[in-house]
């Protein structure tokens, strides 16, 4: 036994503790100064704002502040509930986000598989920019493209409709349309810039493997299903779980954009909630309350998808 060791709970081995950590961070300081922004964004921009959840359970007033407002305890999270309106934004919300999560989710997947089989540098780049493009566009753009390309007037596509003898489509008023609209538009928008992470992945695949798999007989399609997907399903499992965990978020800019009267009914979102009561009306306990009661939901499914993946031997987000 050493004896001169002192233990850690004594003032010695405290202070042993401490240069040791110093003398890590010393060491792989470089690291730690590439990593301060990301840290400093967490801490600003996600931690910090936390405290304001308590105004959920206030009525708060901005002139008296969190101090001086009154606690009304479930108060707000009981009328949200009671609200005529609150399955009618539930059924919006996890509607978009549904047909998402089924036709926008997997299609960067399989564009990285059909990026992986080009073997021409210069095309592939090419193609990669020409689909990363839209990423760089504003809500406000994809709008404007939309009512230009579909208004029932002067839309590019009804024109095309009416000269090859066919009727007009509604498809900005039509409630039946809107839920789809938001589809494409997220899947033309995200789903090139979505491959980013997928392309980066197999790029990691282990090439000895594809060999081994021609040496069998398998073909590219064998060799994407068999070789490519089964060395980036963990990737592809983490990403879902993230995805999941903002089933409540269907993004308030697109939505809000996208919304008239005519569509009103499918369109409202719990985002477009919280804008038009916190905002606009100033109810800004009550939407704080929305707010997390979108958090906890998120939370929580995070929690079971993760879980489930580790029942089925997958690594999880933890």
């Amino acid at each position: 036994m050493n004896l001169n060791t002192a233990p850690v709970s004594s003032p010695a081995g405290r202070a042993a503790g401490i240069r040791l950590i110093l003398k890590r961070l010393g060491r792989n300081k470089a690291l730690y100064v590439l990593g301060l922004p990301g840290l400093l964004y967490f801490i600003v921009f996600k931690y910090v704002p936390m405290w304001g959840i308590l105004i959920s359970f206030q009525d708060y007033s901005p002139f008296q502040g969190m101090a001086g407002s009154s606690w009304v305890g479930l108060k707000h999270f009981e009328r949200l509930f009671g609200n005529p309106d609150f399955w009618k934004l539930l059924r919006n919300t996890m509607a978009i986000n549904a047909l998402n999560l089924l036709f926008f989710f997997p299609l960067p997947i399989v564009i990285s598989l059909l990026l992986n089989e080009v073997r021409r540098a210069l095309v592939k780049k090419i193609i990669q920019s020409v689909i990363y493009l839209p990423h760089f566009l504003s809500w406000v753009i994809i709008a404007g493209i939309s009512y230009l390309m579909l208004s029932q007037g002067e839309g590019i596509v009804n024109k095309l409709l009416v000269a090859a003898g066919m009727s007009k489509i509604d498809f900005l008023t039509n409630p039946d349309l809107f839920w789809g609209l938001l589809t494409v538009q997220s899947i033309w928008k995200e789903a090139g810039w979505g491959t980013v992470i997928f392309l980066a992945a197999i790029a990691g695949v282990d090439p000895q493997l594809y060999e081994a798999a021609k040496i069998d007989g398998a073909g590219r399609l064998k060799q994407a299903w068999h070789v490519t997907l089964p060395a980036i399903r963990s990737v592809i499992v983490i990403l879902l779980i993230l995805r999941i965990g903002h089933i409540m978020d269907v993004g308030f800019e697109q939505v809000f954009l996208m919304m008239n009267g005519a569509v009103s009914e499918v369109a409202d979102v719990f985002d477009t909630y919280v804008y038009r009561l916190g905002i606009r009306e100033g109810q800004f306990s009550f939407s704080t309350a929305v707010g997390l009661f979108k958090s906890v939901v998120g939370f929580t499914l995070v929690i079971i998808s993760n879980r489930l993946a580790k029942k089925f031997g997958e690594d999880g987000v933890y």
